[in-house]
């Protein structure tokens, strides 16, 4: 049983499809697990077993019959806990909603299960995602596998920590300001914010809000392109959606970096980054090179990127959270800031925002992808709330220590964390790849490059 929660996710839906292995097997080992890890990580805050179970012996009579779901049949996933799953409780990580029990599921779940995929339960997260450190009310803080003193991200953490300890093959995150990438980052797996519109999602208040996005977590890139072929593709409900089919996710990830221009970035034009951080992610640039490809550091410009996405988070956060009582202080304090904000200020963010997306678009004629830092620091202690220096310079607040990320959320552009290393403690680092918007194959086929050149997704937590 061991063995099979240690393989990938497509080495799993392999064995399924040739019968050598049942989806009730898969299920089991997976539950045994679980049983094992989760009390030391609190990465799985509500469990589905019998419900799982009893999917997993449906997904099996399918298999006796020659029905073949689609691309995730069989294969044990999580949810995120800020996604809707009709009749099992989702909380948002607030003490408001502990007991709420939607009655749909969200558009990603949805698409999940009609892949094929069997919910095993749901993972921890922030209240409402705020925040790269997943700790709430609800449920307390989820830890880092590699070392349990440590945050294992935000706010898809709980996700993140349930890839590396092998509790589930495949699980969703989202991400506003890297709420997908940072966890990933710190968990040593690997985690896709496409870009906006190619996974629907469904908002009653801001549907037209590009910022949030959700993704793809698995531990190999591989296994991430599974995912998306499931549950990429057109949506009705969400206005900008990419009609492109998730079909597309489908083919050959190899990738000839012969002459492929990559723009490598230390620290995003500027930033502070961790000695060890920087040291780990700065290796990224030699493997890239001596897969052929042409790396070039270059001076990055992202000005204008800072306040256009503090801007627009503080406007969405009052408008989708500004009527609830008594939120953590996290989210009161974004609900605050964006009562701050004026029409002159909106329009602001805007014209910073189109400027960035144009001068980002002749960057890209000059480079096909950008390489850089995910997250400033390595993992931090559990108990702290979030990152107050970094590299010796105070962090203002507590987004400051994640503008590695929610500066590259603004540039509607696909960005990946893929494994890159560990520091001198043993904490994963992982390295970001960011590609032209909707080139979300490809940054995909760099990161497999990389993972197979590299292979540092196969360190597993002790």
């Amino acid at each position: 049983m061991s063995e099979l929660v240690d393989l990938t996710a497509t080495e799993m839906s392999a064995l399924l499809r040739d019968r050598r292995v049942s989806a009730v097997e898969l299920v089991e080992a997976h539950l045994r697990r679980i049983g094992e890890a989760n009390g030391r990580v609190n990465a799985i805050v509500t469990l589905t077993a019998e419900r799982a179970l009893e999917e997993a012996r449906r997904a099996d009579d399918d298999l006796a019959r020659g029905r073949w779901r689609g691309p995730l049949h069989g294969l044990p996933v999580a949810h995120k806990d800020l996604a809707d799953t009709a009749g099992v409780r989702t909380t948002y990580g607030s003490r408001l909603f502990a007991d709420h029990v939607p009655d749909r599921d969200d558009p990603l779940v949805r698409r999940i299960r009609e892949a094929g995929g069997i919910a095993l339960g749901k993972t921890n997260t922030p209240e409402f995602g705020t925040g790269s450190h997943t700790v709430n009310e609800v449920f307390g803080a989820t830890r880092n596998p590699y070392d349990t003193s440590r945050s294992a991200g935000g706010s898809s953490g709980g996700a993140a920590a349930a890839l590396a300890t092998r509790m589930v093959a495949l699980a969703d995150g989202s991400d506003m300001g890297g709420s997908l990438r940072n966890p990933a980052s710190f968990c040593n797996v690997a985690g896709l914010r496409p870009t906006p519109g190619r996974v629907p999602s469904r908002s009653e208040t801001a549907a037209w809000f590009t910022l949030s996005v959700p993704g793809p977590m698995a531990r190999t890139v591989a296994d991430l392109a599974l995912f998306m072929s499931a549950v990429a593709g057109f949506d009705p409900s969400s206005p900008y959606s990419v009609r492109e089919d998730g079909s597309v996710f489908a083919g050959p990830l190899d990738l000839d970096l012969s002459g492929v221009r990559i723009a490598y970035s230390p620290d995003l034009g500027g930033l502070p980054v961790d000695p060890e951080t920087a040291r780990v992610t700065a290796g990224a640039a030699g493997v890239l090179a001596g897969l052929g490809a042409k790396v070039e550091q270059v001076d990055l410009d992202l000005s204008g990127a800072d306040e256009a996405f503090r801007t627009y988070r503080s406007w969405y956060y009052a408008l989708a959270f500004g009527d609830l009582p008594e939120v953590g202080p996290n989210v009161a304090w974004n609900v605050e800031r964006g009562r701050e904000v004026t029409g002159a200020d909106l329009a602001r963010a805007e014209r910073l925002r189109t400027a960035l997306f144009h001068r980002m678009g002749a960057f890209f004629d000059e480079h096909d992808f950008l390489v850089a830092p995910v997250s400033q620091v390595p993992p931090f202690p559990v108990e702290q709330p979030y990152v107050t220096e970094v590299a010796g310079v105070a962090m203002p607040d507590y987004l400051a220590w994640m503008r590695s990320c929610y500066w590259i959320s603004v540039l509607h552009a696909p960005a990946m964390s893929v494994p890159c290393g560990f520091t001198s403690g043993g904490l994963p680092v992982g390295v970001q790849i960011v590609g032209r918007p909707w080139a979300d194959f490809d940054v995909l086929r760099l990161g497999h490059a990389f993972e197979r050149a590299t292979g540092h997704w196969r360190t597993a937590p002790a």
